[in-house]
């Protein structure tokens, strides 16, 4: 594994496309290449969909973990994917956020590759035992997932350089992953899941939001059409404020089925400062606590969803 990575030859973007190892990079080099920030994103769509199962039926614990290593695998694959195409194609040269593997030369484009489908493939085992447990349909929603999670940056015509990224967002992380889980216990789709999953997958798309928000001038340099870079700052300032505002909307929906949900209302604590952030036009760095503060909302919302469901 490579530290300070010497460039043998270039990308046609100017970004090195392999580099030769001067130092081993650390674990903690890895985990932050991870970006756990994000996890969050993975792992609340399966906490509400367990809760869900819980609510509609009864939970089989195992699958719901082995829905849990799915989940963590295809976003850590997906962020080592990004941080791979990202860093080949020069996108990260300027970067506002935390330093990415390839672009500041920590590892080699192909060693973060190795670490993508690394990661990929251990969602995929676990994935292939709940599709023998259950149905081989789950083999195609998974081939979707890994799909969805490579192609956002990687490959000839990135969808994430292109403006779709909220929409595969809010399906994958949002009624994919909840309404999967729930399945997964229950082997039928309630009412319950579907309305469960679309707050889950609006808060997912807020994560997504804020963060092209930050990068709106550095990735239109680098040629990377966001829906932020495309809409412009001040409509995607409006756009992440309506994802959070219908995230708790939808739990009144939800009340209807499980009265105590309305406890997940109590998240409004924790929503008001990244929103107020976003609002009174925080730019570059300083959008970086809103982000902070996003993931923490998904976290709290999730956990509270999840209670007020299960009681």
């Amino acid at each position: 594994m490579s530290r300070n990575a010497a460039p043998t030859s270039q990308g046609s973007h100017g970004a090195p496309e392999r580099g030769r190892a001067s130092n081993v990079t650390s674990a903690r080099d890895w985990v932050a290449g991870a970006r756990p920030r994000t996890l969050p994103a993975a792992v609340v769509p399966v906490v509400v969909g367990t809760a869900v199962a819980s609510a509609d039926g009864s939970v089989i614990w195992w699958r719901s973990l082995y829905a849990l290593i799915v989940a963590l695998g295809i976003q850590i694959g997906t962020n080592y994917a990004n941080d791979y195409a990202d860093g080949i194609r020069g996108t990260d040269a300027e970067r506002v956020g935390p330093s990415r593997l390839v672009a500041a030369g920590i590892a080699a484009p192909r060693e973060v590759k190795v670490a993508s489908f690394c990661a990929f493939g251990v969602a995929g085992v676990a994935g292939l035992v709940l599709a023998l447990a259950t149905t081989p349909w789950l083999l195609v929603v998974g081939a979707a997932c890994f799909a969805s999670g490579w192609f956002y940056s990687a490959g000839p015509r990135p969808y994430g350089y292109a403006g779709f990224g909220e929409i595969f967002v809010f399906v994958f992380f949002g009624l994919v992953a909840v309404i999967g889980t729930a399945y997964l216990s229950l082997e039928r789709i309630t009412a319950l899941a579907v309305l469960a999953a679309i707050p889950v997958g609006l808060l997912a798309t807020a994560l997504l939001v804020v963060n092209n928000l930050r990068d709106i001038d550095t990735d239109r340099r680098a040629g990377k059409n966001t829906l932020a870079v495309r809409t412009g700052a001040k409509l995607t300032r409006a756009f992440y404020a309506c994802c959070v505002a219908g995230a708790f909307a939808l739990v009144v929906a939800i009340a209807f089925f499980r009265p105590l949900a309305l406890i997940a209302l109590v998240a409004v604590v924790a929503a008001l400062p990244p929103v107020r952030r976003v609002l009174r036009g925080a730019e570059g760095r300083d959008l970086i606590t809103a982000l902070a503060g996003t993931g923490t909302l998904q976290l709290a919302f999730g956990a509270l969803l999840a209670l007020g469901i299960v009681l």
